[in-house]
């Protein structure tokens, strides 16, 4: 881009907008990556929750409602319900025969144990499992099916169907069939409802569920004999409870999860024992229907053919349901017949895998199972890979939250007590730094386009009571901003301004050109856009009284507060900054001289190499430059500047990303610290795991208090997430109250504060994960302008 001047002659850009641009063209991305980020996690958190029942949860069970619309035939009929042909139909298990079925699995301490009793007793069992256990559990599922279980639906979030709409009821169906293809490579024709039991309680509200679930392909499955060792009624009672009555057939309800089941574990092997020695045999819902339709074929005189199905009777022909969620039909098995050995020839999408149901070879046992392909199979092992991330990203995220929260509470109690001990010392009428300092300074105030701004700066330095000299550094500035200076210069009388222009370099090298130009030995270096008080200069070089001292960090305060934004940033100066230096100083391990008020030795500052272009935190850079030299940096809180915040939130974006990337950058620059001896191992051991932790780690982690709440609110407890929120609230308030009390501030901008935390923190957190993607991607950026309005003017003028 070039521009045109005045007279029509166009000019090529400037070092700052050619790096403007890039930096433009640079951020777009990573700023939509961090929005992604975030929403990756608020999806992780959405599927953690629903997967819990914490989403979309419904606890709702329906119970003593009208059976007028149920066929009595049904009612009073057996326990395998399949709607063949469109016509309800109903099996019983066979006499001395036992349908083993277990429910609400898979869970990680039961279902092995129960797993390992059938294997020991070479008994199968028909597992109805609950999808979103089968997608957090996958390994135990693959297990139960290789050793020969059959398994069945048990819905995805275990909710009661009679009161979901008929889009759910197919998502609960379709999702747990896809957790059975991640988890086990198959799909299954067996349903069974939560909270059913019998035939007889079936419903007016459930009844069109079973329909519409049987029209679909499957086979629903009730119980004949409750074992109710839900209820722990004791091993003996669960074995009476699941015993059928006078040699008769049933499927058997126990459970192996949902709950604490040791007493199942503890009577399952007894109760086996039990019914083989009363001559029963085990089998599968699958095993009960291939028997009872051999036995309705040999009393009709019929005999198997080609086109007989492994799962008739099980499964019909599952067009939805199963088929919606594998693309397939999984209840159509093309030229397979069984044999009495569980064996046949199966060579259409019914090849299972399974003990006996390898090579197209189908296990009666497990008939109702389908091999899942294609992308059924892809999205399954999709939907478990998913749920493994959630299931370790939330629990991991929640010990990070409270190990932040901790962190968050251990500063607040430091703050408070070292900003205590901090105001006490420096306020004590004793107190003093030494001599009392009164030759002359040299202000350097760096300015890039300031034309809003440099005459109110300069007003300000005219009323200073202490003797200084002023040099503008002119950064290549096309706004006039160097006439204006002097302009102003004269208008006020002041003979001690100096301007000096030099090519646009960016801050660092205007600070070192000033540096190079001051006339005294001590420096103070301001904003072009900030606003000194008239004893501002003469208390922040009063600390040089000290030989030690080489550089004083003052009190800087937002002048344009009446604004939302300006609001925000007062109470984030006055508590975070202002509260945090006074306990860094106490600490010896200052990291940052604002660059809208701070001192610094000349000489100190051409020892350590002067203002360094390396990062975009110069002032942080320079402040622990000075730390690893040997001198000592404080805080001056009567040293007090009013600067101009950004006005909007694009504007206050841009500031805040520069900050904390090139806090990193600084950081990083001088991670050697951390090894060194003396006053550098100082700040490296102490300083700096202290900005870390404060100013990246837990800001960037500190949101997540926010998005807990939230989500705690809406899916767990509300009336406890929002006590927790406020309880953190006010520890928050307290502090900010206090700090708004050592620098005499007014009260009535907290009342932004709850505002802030909910969306400002946000911000935050956005523009530290923007600088950490930056920092990982090696992007570069100069010293960026702010737009400026120059509404701050004298201290005087501001509330």
């Amino acid at each position: 881009m070039t521009t045109t001047s005045s007279r029509g002659r166009r000019r090529a850009p400037t070092r700052i907008s050619r790096a403007a641009g890039k930096a433009a063209a640079l951020q777009k991305p990573r700023v939509i990556l961090a929005l992604l980020l975030l929403l990756a996690l608020t999806s992780v958190m959405l599927l953690d929750g629903y997967l819990r029942a914490e989403v979309g949860g419904d606890q709702r069970v329906r119970t003593g409602a009208s059976a007028s619309k149920v066929p009595e035939k049904v009612l009073d009929g057996g326990p395998i319900l399949t709607f063949q042909g469109g016509q309800a139909t109903t099996l019983s298990v066979p006499d001395k025969t036992i349908a083993l079925t277990f429910d609400d699995g898979p869970n990680p301490t039961w279902t092995p144990q129960v797993l390992k009793i059938l294997e020991e007793y070479d008994v199968p069992g028909t597992f109805f499992l609950v999808g979103s256990m089968v997608s957090r559990y996958p390994s135990i599922v693959k297990d139960m099916v290789e050793e020969g279980n059959e398994v069945g639906i048990h819905t995805f979030t275990h909710v009661d169907l009679s009161y979901q709409s008929e889009a759910r009821v197919d998502r609960e169906m379709e999702q747990t069939q896809l957790a059975l293809a991640g988890a086990a490579g198959i799909t299954t024709t067996l349903f069974r409802a939560p909270y059913s039991s019998e035939t007889d309680a079936i419903d007016n509200y459930s009844w069109p569920v079973y329909k519409e679930l049987g029209e679909d392909g499957y086979t629903s499955v009730f119980v004949d004999t409750d074992s109710d060792d839900w209820k722990r009624p004791g091993v003996s009672k669960i074995i009476e409870g699941a015993t059928p009555e006078d040699g008769e057939g049933a499927s058997v309800l126990f459970h192996d999860a949902g709950g604490e089941r040791s007493q199942t574990i503890k009577a399952l092997p007894k109760y086996i024992k039990k019914m083989k020695a009363a001559g029963y045999t085990f089998t599968t819902i699958s095993g009960v229907t291939q028997e009872q339709n051999a036995a309705a074929r040999q009393a009709t005189g019929q005999q198997p053919t080609a086109g007989a199905t492994a799962a008739a009777g099980t499964a019909g022909t599952a067009t939805a349901g199963a088929g919606a969620a594998t693309g397939e039909q999984p209840g159509n098995l093309t030229n397979g017949e069984v044999n009495g050995n569980g064996t046949g020839n199966g060579t259409g999408n019914g090849a299972v895998a399974g003990n006996g149901g390898t090579g197209g070879t189908i296990n009666r046992l497990q008939a109702a199972h389908r091999e899942a392909t294609g992308v059924t199979l892809y999205e399954g092992k999709a939907l478990i890979a998913a749920v493994t991330l959630a299931e370790w990203t939330v629990p991991t995220l929640s010990v990070g939250l409270m190990i932040v929260g901790v962190a968050v509470m251990g500063r607040f109690g430091m703050m408070l007590i070292l900003a205590r001990r901090h105001y006490r010392k420096r306020n004590k009428r004793r107190f003093s730094w030494g001599p009392t300092v009164t030759r002359p300074v040299s202000v350097i105030v760096p300015a890039y386009n300031e034309k809003e701004c440099i005459a109110n700066t300069l007003k300000s330095l005219a009323t200073s009571t202490h003797p200084i000299e002023i040099i503008i550094v002119d950064d290549g500035s096309d706004d006039d901003t160097s006439e204006i200076s002097r302009e102003a210069a004269r208008a006020l009388g002041m003979t001690n301004v100096r301007v000096i222009r030099q090519g646009n370099a960016g801050k660092p090298a205007a600070l070192n050109n000033g540096v190079r130009s001051a006339s005294y030995d001590i420096v103070v270096m301001m904003d072009g856009d900030t606003v000194f008080e008239p004893d501002a200069v003469f208390h922040l070089v009063q600390p040089f009284a000290d030989p030690n001292v080489g550089a004083v960090a003052g009190n800087a305060k937002v002048g344009n507060r009446d604004t939302i934004i300006g609001a925000w940033q007062h109470i984030e100066y006055v508590m975070g900054f202002n509260l945090d230096r006074r306990m860094y100083d106490l600490l010896r391990c200052m990291p940052t001289i604002p660059g809208a008020i701070g001192a610094f030795r000349r000489e100190a500052v051409l020892e350590v190499g002067g203002m360094s272009e390396d990062t975009l935190a110069e002032d942080t850079d320079i402040t622990i430059a000075m730390h690893r030299g040997g001198w000592q940096v404080v805080y001056q809180e009567h040293a007090k500047a009013w600067t101009e915040a950004p006005g909007s939130l694009k504007q206050l974006w841009s500031q805040r990303y520069r900050w904390s990337y090139g806090t990193m950058q600084a950081l990083w620059k001088h991670r050697k610290s951390l090894t060194d001896k003396g006053p550098s191992g100082r700040f490296g051991r102490v300083g700096m795991p202290l900005v870390v932790l404060f100013q990246i780690i837990t800001p960037v982690f500190a949101p997540l208090i926010d998005v807990f709440t939230i989500y705690s609110m809406i899916f767990v407890d509300f009336q406890a997430a929002l006590l927790a929120w406020l309880a953190v609230l006010g520890v928050q308030l307290g502090c900010a109250a206090y700090a708004f009390r050592l620098d005499r501030e007014k009260y009535r901008y907290l009342l932004m504060m709850p505002l802030q935390q909910l969306a400002y923190r946000q911000m935050m957190y956005l523009v530290l994960i923007h600088s950490c993607i930056t920092a990982l991607t090696g992007g570069r950026l100069r010293w960026q302008k702010l737009k400026r309005t120059g509404e701050v003017g004298t201290p005087a003028g501001v509330s």
